[in-house]
């Protein structure tokens, strides 16, 4: 079972993550296993206000991930993983208005960790790389 708390750090801006295991404790277990993730982090075009940290050297595009109460409309301070026919493996991390989405249409990911913190900071880092651009994105 996944340890409950991880820190997630945006550029310079870090925040305190849980598992959301009650949503969906498969895909969970599946992101604790690419512990510690270290990766590049862009503004994600297609779905709103929200970021997204391309998964393909970490996840193999041939390996699917079920949906579990997988959701097109994410809150924000959630992050879903993505690993479908539709797109590449992903995580998108939301931090205002969204809809999850990719240049063939509407995807659907599963809640796998929840920002427990300011969410407002969060926004704020969110704008960051919208206007300045790609950054880093270890989660331990």
């Amino acid at each position: 079972m996944p340890s409950p708390l991880l820190r997630v750090t945006i550029g310079t801006e870090s925040f305190d993550e849980r598992f959301a295991m009650e949503c969906a404790p498969n895909s969970c277990r599946e992101l604790h296993g690419l512990l510690p993730y270290s990766g590049r982090l862009v503004h994600a075009r297609w779905s709103g206000e929200c970021l997204f940290a391309p998964l393909e050297t970490q996840w193999p595009r041939t390996t699917l991930l079920a949906e579990e109460n997988a959701t097109d409309h994410p809150l924000p301070g959630e992050i879903l993983l993505y690993a479908g026919e539709t797109s590449e493996p992903e995580l998108l991390i939301t931090y205002a208005g969204a809809r999850f989405a990719c240049i063939s249409g509407e995807l659907s990911g599963n809640r796998v960790l929840v920002i427990d913190g300011d969410l407002k900071r969060l926004a704020k880092v969110g704008r960051k790389v919208l206007w300045e651009g790609a950054t880093l994105l270890p989660i331990e």
